[in-house]
């Protein structure tokens, strides 16, 4: 008996030993990862053939993928991926079976395999929707349905665990809540998620039946039927998809006005449960309950003892945050799509989860601090009506831009990994972020090149952004031809901009000094007559990209009013595109006092009838235009009076109908709505020259909260229009923080 005691235990142990080695040597060539030496990485992840190696491999080319977009890359991606999963079902079916296979005092048996097995359905639904397939975009949304299933069954562990600790773990009805859609018929066959992990003493192989969807792998062929719209399923799917005949109320939000064009008939098609019309109507999702407590100890704690425990955290709260986030920032134009996978993001609670896993130091932590300066970096600078920063400190700090928390993440960040370029570059858009734009432009001339072409890329990109926010126009021209070389992204926005900025040039020398001027209309000329060419070679969903279409058309128009004029093209542009593409990316937000007053001495030569002659006979769409961007100028220096007036004597007093029809830009009225919405919420803390007390302060804030939220209700509410999509995902922010702000107040 002894013998056979001591046999079973060398078992446990072995079986124990091995998930381990097998864990620890693709971690440790992981990490080369974060240092750009991606070669290195595929040379140790190349050893070995276990779901962590090639879990590690899929993601090398992930990364490639999305920092590049090159076709033949995300082919690869997409096969590896492929590979990593099936080998991820492989071993945790192993794992299920296996009784002395490692058990943690936190999640079920094989949960590593589950986590790698999201983790690459994760990165292939990205893969999937950056596709310029349709079909494999609506493949990849019903692949993040599947991944967020696991992952929020993985989460429940940590819950349940919680709870045993004595840890918080309310319920909640709120509607924070992460809601899913599916039917009730789903949700009974999903039962085993949120009680399916109690321990040893149920059987772990019916337990994680239930928990992890993906255990009864379908073949590749099955999910193409799927994408397609050939309905195979059974009672015991995966797929539990939402009901199409959910009676879905209006939504309150802003949703958007973009068609896709053959989507709606796909999406008609595509239903997975074949008794939809039987099942009961699912409960409301303002009904439906969310854990609102999460493990959020620090690395040093005696709960991550185990490096396997410490994997299966950190890949857990990377991979449902980054989902959480991702889905809450979808482009409304593409609700229909959401409505497949479900569920709604929760920014607020993606956030925290990868701020909890930027603490440890491993791949996964690496990738959440990467996530989050990347989101607070560019995406929070994207937007202007934001929480404010100083509403939560310290490790709470995660609305608005917490600037001293990003701080610190950032150098933490290089000192972990110093070799690494990424970290550079986030340093670059934090500076820019912060209106340093000479210190980040300092950054990115300063650092060596980095061996990966992708991360290359990057940096000539954001060199480029910087250039154009900066009025380095030669600079701006140089690096955004130079971009077409490293990115396969959008030639077309890049010719463009080029072009605009010797457009910029060729109005500067035009009276001083006629032949360099000339030098510079030849190239505008020819940059932006190269730019339609270049147009609807890259899309997204099977769409052209939106810039492509804004640059086609005005390069159409401007050559409709060359014509007509019986002008050269370079006479016939509009209003500075230069500055036009700068509000369009937001880089006044971006610039310092001086360099505001420069895009303001910039607009002013459009209506010097001495240099431009033709301002007095010019349309209205181009002197809303001009409206818009003086506008947002003056916001920025803090003139907020004049702000206001620029937009409501320039394009609100005009009637809307002038600003549409052929070769019009008709996005400068709800763009007018929207700025006069930031304009209110900038004032609601403005005391200058007043003396309140507190209720009278609080009384003016509330005032003008409630014309902020006027004007972005009637930008919402707006017909559709060019770069719709583009300008909505400002707004769909603005009501995000309008809600968040009547929440924390008690109103509505």
């Amino acid at each position: 008996m002894l013998r056979g005691w001591l046999q079973t235990r060398k078992s446990e142990l072995n079986a124990s030993t091995h998930s381990l080695n097998s864990l620890d040597e693709p971690q440790n060539s992981a990490t080369h990862i974060m240092s750009d030496d991606l070669e290195a990485a595929e040379a140790g992840l190349g050893q070995g053939t276990s779901s962590f190696h090639k879990l590690g491999k899929g993601m090398i080319t992930f990364l490639r993928a999305t920092l590049g977009f090159e076709p033949e890359i995300m082919r690869e991606a997409s096969e590896r991926l492929a590979a990593a999963e099936g080998q991820a079902s492989t071993d945790h079916r192993r794992a299920q079976r296996n009784p002395h296979a490692y058990r943690s005092a936190i999640y079920p048996a094989g949960s590593e395999y589950a986590l790698c097995h999201a983790q690459s359905q994760l990165m292939s639904a990205v893969v999937g929707v950056l596709n310029e397939s349709l079909t494999e975009s609506i493949k990849g949304f019903y692949k993040l349905r599947k991944a967020y299933i696991t992952l929020d069954g993985i989460l429940e562990a940590e819950s349940r665990y919680m709870r045993g600790l004595g840890g918080v773990d309310h319920y909640s009805l709120g509607s924070r809540s992460v809601d899913s859609l599916r039917s009730n018929r789903s949700a009974r066959s999903m039962k085993g998620i949120s009680g399916g992990f109690e321990g040893a003493r149920k059987d772990t192989r019916t337990e994680l039946s239930s928990l992890h969807p993906y255990e009864k792998q379908k073949s590749r062929d099955h999910e193409l039927d799927l994408a397609q719209g050939k309905d195979h399923a059974s009672d015991d799917d995966e797929f539990y998809d939402a009901d199409e005949a959910i009676d879905i109320p209006e939504p309150a939000t802003y949703t958007g006005h973009v068609e896709l064009d053959g989507v709606s008939g796909k999406l008609a098609e595509l239903s997975v449960n074949a008794d939809t019309q039987e099942s009961e109507a699912p409960p409301s999702p303002k009904m439906l309950p969310i854990r609102e407590g999460m493990l959020d100890h620090d690395p040093d704690s005696d709960v991550f003892a185990n490096p396997i425990d410490v994997f299966i955290h950190t890949g857990a709260n990377l991979c449902f945050g980054m989902l959480l986030i991702m889905i809450s920032m979808i482009p409304p134009a593409f609700g229909k799509l959401l409505f497949i996978i479900g569920f709604r993001g929760d920014r607020d609670r993606g956030l925290r989860m990868l701020w909890q896993a930027s603490k440890f130091h491993n791949i996964n932590g690496a990738m959440a601090g990467l996530i989050l300066l990347g989101y607070y970096n560019t995406i929070v600078g994207f937007s202007d009506i934001l929480p404010d920063a100083s509403s939560s400190s310290g490790d709470q700090a995660v609305q608005g831009y917490p600037k001293e928390r990003c701080e610190a993440l950032l150098a933490d960040m290089r000192v972990r990994h110093p070799k690494s370029h990424l970290w550079l570059l986030e340093e670059a858009r934090m500076n820019a972020a912060n209106r340093r734009l000479s210190a980040a432009m300092d950054l990115l001339n300063q650092s060596s090149k980095s061996p990966l072409k992708q991360v290359e890329a990057l940096d000539m990109f954001e060199r480029s952004l910087d250039a154009m926010y900066m009025h380095d126009y030669t600079l701006c021209a140089d690096s955004f031809i130079a971009c077409v070389s490293l990115n396969n992204w959008s030639h077309a926005l890049y010719y463009y901009i080029a072009g605009a900025a010797h457009v910029e040039q060729y109005r500067h020398y035009k009276t001083s000094s006629p032949k360099a001027a000339a030098i510079h209309a030849k190239k505008a000329t020819e940059l932006l007559r190269e730019a339609p060419k270049h147009a609807g070679k890259k899309k997204f969903m099977a769409r052209q990209l939106p810039f492509d279409i804004f640059v086609t058309r005005k390069l159409s128009k401007w050559e409709h009013r060359a014509h007509e004029r019986n002008v050269e093209l370079i006479d016939a542009v509009g209003v500075s595109p230069i500055e036009e593409m700068i509000y369009l990316w937001n880089g006044y937000k971006r610039m310092n006092p001086s360099q505001l007053d420069a895009s303001l001495t910039a607009l002013s030569w459009n209506e010097d009838t001495s240099h431009n002659p033709s301002w007095t006979r010019e349309s209205s769409d181009e002197r809303a235009i001009l409206s818009v961007l003086r506008s947002v100028i003056l916001r920025n220096l803090g003139k907020w009076d004049k702000a206001a007036e620029a937009l409501k004597k320039g394009v609100l007093s005009i009637d809307k109908a002038e600003l549409k029809g052929s070769h019009k830009d008709d996005w400068t009225a709800p763009a007018a709505h929207y700025e006069m919405g930031v304009i209110c919420w900038m004032r609601r803390r403005d005391t200058t020259g007043v003396r309140e007390n507190d209720a009278g302060k609080n009384e003016r804030e509330a005032n003008w909260i409630k014309e902020c939220e006027s004007w972005i209700e009637k930008a919402a509410k707006w017909e559709a229009y060019e770069l719709d999509a583009r300008i909505g995902v400002k707004i769909a922010t603005a009501q995000d923080t309008l809600k968040k702000w009547r929440d924390g107040r008690g109103t509505s």
